[in-house]
Order: C-alpha cells, then sequence, then structure tokens
C-alpha cells in the first residue's frame, strides 16, 4: 500500500546528518562506522509518497529536507522503567521548600 501525504499532513521525515567517512575520529569505533541519522517531525510543505524526499516546517518553525518515512508519527521514547528509590524525592522536596524537614 503506498502512502501519500498532503501540504500540511503531520509526518515524519528522515534524514543522513552525517555518513561514516564524515564521523569524528573522537568517538568509539562502533558509533563511528554507522551514519548519523535524525527522524523529524513536522508539517509536509507539499504533497509526497512514501521514501521520496519532501521539505517539512518543524514545530520550531524549521524547514527541513528529508525523505518521508511515516505519515501521522506519534511519540514513542521512553526514559526507561521508573527508579524506586527516586520516587518519595518530590514530596521530599516540597517538604524542604516549605521550611519542615524531609522523611
Amino acid at each position: 500500500m503506498t502512502v501519500r501525504c498532503q501540504k500540511g499532513d503531520w509526518i515524519e521525515i528522515h534524514q543522513v546528518i552525517l555518513q561514516p567517512s564524515e564521523r569524528s575520529e573522537d568517538i568509539p569505533d562502533d558509533t563511528r562506522q554507522v551514519p548519523l541519522e535524525a527522524w523529524i517531525k513536522g508539517w509536509a510543505q507539499s504533497a509526497a509518497t512514501e521514501g521520496e524526499v519532501v521539505e517539512i516546517e518543524t514545530r520550531a518553525h524549521r524547514k527541513v529536507e528529508g525523505t518521508f518515512t511515516q505519515m501521522d508519527p506519534g511519540y514513542s521514547h521512553t526514559y526507561g522503567p521508573a527508579v524506586p528509590e527516586l520516587a518519595p524525592i518530590s514530596g521530599e522536596l516540597r517538604a524542604m521548600l516549605r521550611g519542615g524537614k524531609s522523611a
């Protein structure tokens, strides 16, 4: 199935920022052996078919060009599982700011 976006649709694009040969010598070998890539979300500035190069406007109003990869992308990032030791910190901080003692 061919996915096509229209101007104004919320899409994601992919860019290769640096090829492996352009990467710094100061980074680990395994990192230097792969390209530096970016997946950027924004509003399509023209109609395009998935796999085509298209320009988007990001939420920060930047104009960026890349390969159209996804229609209506969501957010899938995570900061990992909860850390139980950090759970009481907000209550302790609020108590300290009120002039009380932490628990």
